[in-house]
């Protein structure tokens, strides 16, 4: 996870996925490959009364490299709904 790598307690819910590209030696070369966040992360930002929505799109970046992006998003509960979801 990414507080591993930063040492910061305060970012152990986002998850880094690292590839192996090449190995020189002791060291390796990685290209990033993916973020995700924990469940638990997940089940605490979605809340009673709100919708999620979720979206993802490809991008293409100037260097010819193709980045997938997904999004995630909440609604606000409105201050005259009456009805609970």
């Amino acid at each position: 996870n990414l507080a591993d790598l930063n040492n910061d307690e305060d970012q152990s819910y986002k998850k880094i996925k690292l590839c192996i590209e090449e190995i020189q030696g002791r060291n390796c070369l990685t290209d990033f490959h993916g973020m995700e966040l924990t469940r638990d992360k997940q089940c605490a930002l979605i809340r009673k009364g709100q919708t999620l929505i979720e979206a993802h799109a490809d991008a293409k970046t100037t260097d010819g490299f193709v980045v997938r992006l997904f999004v995630i998003s909440f609604t606000k509960r409105r201050a005259d709904q009456v009805k609970s979801n």
